[in-house]
């Protein structure tokens, strides 16, 4: 009977990353059938004991005490592994620059001056102050974190704004600027195409997509998912619009972004269509592009050829490169159109029910939009309209589209972009489940992301061989991301997998297999006058017109290479930025106050 053993490590922080691979290096170890390493908060004690590795009694341990706990086959070979924790530490902690790593922001400004951007992606609680303290240092920001209060995103977004500084986030995954990647980014060529983005995967598919198509981006900027709701206001994507306005670098512009305030996508419509550029727009979830007040004005206007309304991440980018003189690619996806060897011929060989089980909430809500009148009812954790709100995350009903990483699934564990662990599991539990009949998920590569995860879906891929389950994998990426896409292609085939490079192949090619009706109508883009693709540009506008609310100007030569910055939080996107010839300095991070909430209060109550 296996038991139980574990150590605590008073005041060891380690990012979520080291922690992962901590626990993967422990359960790799003689003797040991799991393990858990985490930072002894409410939230990831909880996941220990979901996992059933939360001792009995629980550990005596803070926020920032490191919890380790090894399920072994005897408590002789479970105390030998947690012996080996300094050793694996000190192996998983090497950063992406050796020597002196500062311990705070202002020591790292000091040790960087050229730095512009301080990338920050340290828990929640602590994100917002550590935010400030780069925009007090005049440094923009990407605000990786999650878990940050409204209040204090306002609060953060308005200091940059007044500053000229940017606050990307918080919950912003992506952004491309001058030609770097922050965060989980894909290698694309530089060209004239920006982005404006409230969804890190979309900039992430869009982007690629543009690049496979011969075009190039100019800039990317992230705004963090919450950014056109009513209480934000698009205060970033407003100062973005007016970035790109003044760029000369910049020909056409993308708007990218999940369902937005019908207020907010009003301002920044507008915004957008006072710039003199064309303006590609997906709002994801809008049926009728029509109902925005600036678009029924913008279709009766002299320059009603500045707004051009795409279905879905795909359009958007053929669209988007059509107008900057590429060639204009027609519908479908780029599928490697190879046969699994998973499921039978169309139309009743499956299982009933199709899985999505997906990295991120963009293209698992882009599949449900598609999926949406073809298959009912559909349930999924994203809330969205046309789908009924899952009970339990944890266990699919019918036609389920779970985006996993969400907070219910990331809160105390790296996000499935970075760690495939949960996404493995789920993998299983669905193939092991007799009513799937068809698995949809993504892959997505670029900098920041796990850097071969073909090679651990692969080997569940090749478990389902039930002859009524097929599985479909949507790859984003480019030819230039380190993680080789062709290799990654071919790998997910040769273990049976039908690969599509965008969600409409997929879900065309899913609905085929199940046998469901397509009625093409039903997501068929909107179109509105002078809305079709063109070289024509519209009349110019005074110069003052789109930066109305956007405050005061972010200077141009701040976005433009070299690139430098500063890293608080998980040292893979020091690493990714290092691997892309960017300065980084690494700050050694440890919570404020030891983590004791009663003295964080106080010191915030100082600061202000």
């Amino acid at each position: 009977m296996s038991v139980l053993v574990s150590a605590i490590r008073p005041g060891t922080y380690r990012d979520s990353i080291v922690l992962m691979q901590l626990q993967v290096a422990l359960a790799e170890l003689p003797g040991v059938e799991d393990a858990g390493a985490v930072m002894a908060t409410p939230e990831s004690l909880g996941l220990l004991e979901a996992s059933g590795l939360l001792p009995d009694p629980a550990p005596e341990a803070g926020p920032t005490d490191l919890c380790v706990v090894v399920r072994a086959e005897t408590k002789e070979a479970g105390e030998q592994a947690l012996d080996r924790i300094g050793d694996l530490l000190r192996r998983e902690s090497s950063g992406a620059e050796g020597g002196f790593r500062p311990h705070s922001l202002e020591a790292a400004s000091k040790l960087a001056p050229d730095a512009r951007f301080a990338l920050i992606s340290v828990p929640g609680r602590y994100a917002a102050g550590v935010a400030r303290q780069a925009l007090d240092l005049d440094l923009h920001v990407f605000l990786y974190s999650d878990n940050v209060g409204m209040d204090d995103e306002i609060r953060l977004k308005r200091s940059a704004r007044d500053a000229g500084l940017l606050a990307m986030g918080p919950g912003c995954g992506t952004a491309l600027i001058g030609g770097v990647g922050l965060g989980f980014a894909n290698r694309v060529r530089r060209g004239h195409i920006g982005i404006v983005a409230a969804s890190g995967t979309g900039l992430q598919a869009v982007a690629s997509a543009i690049h496979e198509l011969g075009r190039g981006v100019s800039q990317g900027i992230g705004t963090g998912e919450r950014d056109l709701s009513q209480q934000v206001g698009a205060i970033t994507a407003l100062q973005a619009v007016d970035i790109l306005r003044r760029d000369p670098k910049t020909g056409v512009i993308v708007l990218i972004s999940k369902p937005p305030s019908h207020e907010v996508a009003d301002r920044l419509l507008a915004a957008a269509n006072s710039t003199g550029k064309p303006v590609v727009v997906v709002f994801q979830g809008v049926d009728d592009a029509r109902e925005f007040v600036a678009v029924r004005r913008a279709a009766g206007a002299d320059n009603a050829a500045g707004l051009h309304f795409a279905a879905d991440l795909s359009e958007a980018a053929r669209v988007a490169v059509s107008l900057d003189g590429g060639q204009a690619v027609d519908g479908g996806s780029a599928s490697s159109g190879t046969r699994s060897t998973h499921g039978g011929p169309a139309g009743g060989a499956l299982a009933p029910y199709f899985r999505g089980l997906f990295s991120g909430g963009t293209l698992a809500l882009e599949t449900l939009q598609k999926l949406r009148g073809h298959l009912d009812p559909l349930y999924s954790n994203l809330g969205s309209t046309g789908s009924v709100k899952l009970d339990d995350p944890g266990r699919s009903r019918g036609h389920t589209v779970l985006d996993l990483g969400a907070d219910e699934f990331t809160v105390g564990r790296p996000h499935p972009m970075i760690d495939n662990d949960l996404r493995v599991r789920r993998l299983r539990q669905e193939i092991n489940d007799p009513d799937a009949g068809l698995i949809m998920l993504d892959v997505v590569l670029g900098y920041g992301a796990h850097p071969d995860p073909a090679s651990e879906l692969a080997p569940v891929i090749a478990e389902a061989r039930r002859p009524d389950l097929s599985v479909a994998a949507i790859v984003v990426g480019t030819d230039e991301d380190p993680q080789e896409i062709q290799a990654q292609i071919e790998l997910l085939e040769s273990a049976g997998a039908h690969v599509h490079r965008d969600v409409g192949g997929a879900v065309s090619h899913a609905l085929d297999l199940l046998g469901a009706r397509r009625d093409p109508a039903a997501t068929a883009p909107v179109r509105l006058p002078g809305s079709s693709a063109s070289r024509e540009r519209p009349a110019a506008v005074p110069a003052g017109a789109a930066s109305e609310s956007a405050g005061t100007p972010v200077v141009l030569d701040d976005l433009e290479p070299p690139i430098a910055a500063i890293n608080v939080g998980l040292e893979r996107f020091a690493e990714s930025l290092a691997a892309q010839d960017v300065g980084v300095v690494q700050v050694d991070w440890r919570p404020p106050a030891g983590g004791d909430e009663r003295l964080l209060q106080i010191l915030e109550k100082l600061r202000r």
